[in-house]
C-alpha cells in the first residue's frame, strides 16, 4: 500500500557530506511526521531527526548542528543533509513516515528498507 524508497547512502570519508532522500508513494491520503532513524551494529535503532508538515523539526543530540532535515510536501519526500560526517555516524539509516491511507483511518508508521551510510578513512 505504501512504500518508502531511500537513496543517497554510501561510503564517505570523515568530514565529508552526504544527502539522503526518501520518497513515499502508494495509497496516501495524508502524511504527518516524516523522519530518519539509524541503527549501528550492535546498537538499537535511534532517532536522528523528524519533521512535521509545517516544518517543525526535532533532532537527536549527536547530529544536531551537523544534520539538517527537510521535506517537500508536494513530492512526499523527506531529505537528510549530513555534513561533517564522523565514523560514529556509520549506520543503516531508515526513513519513516506517519501515513493516513484513508480519511477515516488513523495514521500509522511506515518504514523504508534502510540505506547504508559508512564513514571511514
Amino acid at each position: 500500500q505504501v512504500q518508502l524508497v531511500e537513496s543517497g547512502g554510501g561510503l564517505v570519508q570523515p568530514g565529508e557530506s552526504l544527502r539522503l532522500s526518501c520518497a513515499a508513494s502508494g495509497t496516501i491520503y495524508r502524511l504527518n511526521a516524516m523522519g530518519w532513524y539509524r541503527q549501528a551494529p550492535g546498537k538499537q535503532r535511534e532517532l536522528v531527526a523528524t519533521i512535521l508538515p509545517a516544518g517543525s523539526t526535532n533532532y537527536a543530540d549527536s547530529p544536531k548542528g551537523r544534520f539538517t532535515i527537510s521535506r517537500d510536501n508536494a513530492e512526499n519526500t523527506v531529505y537528510l543533509q549530513m555534513n561533517s560526517l564522523k565514523p560514529e555516524d556509520t549506520a543503516v539509516y531508515y526513513c519513516y513516515a506517519a501515513v493516513q491511507t484513508r480519511s477515516w483511518w488513523s495514521f500509522y508508521d511506515y518504514w523504508g528498507q534502510g540505506t547504508q551510510v559508512t564513514v571511514s578513512s
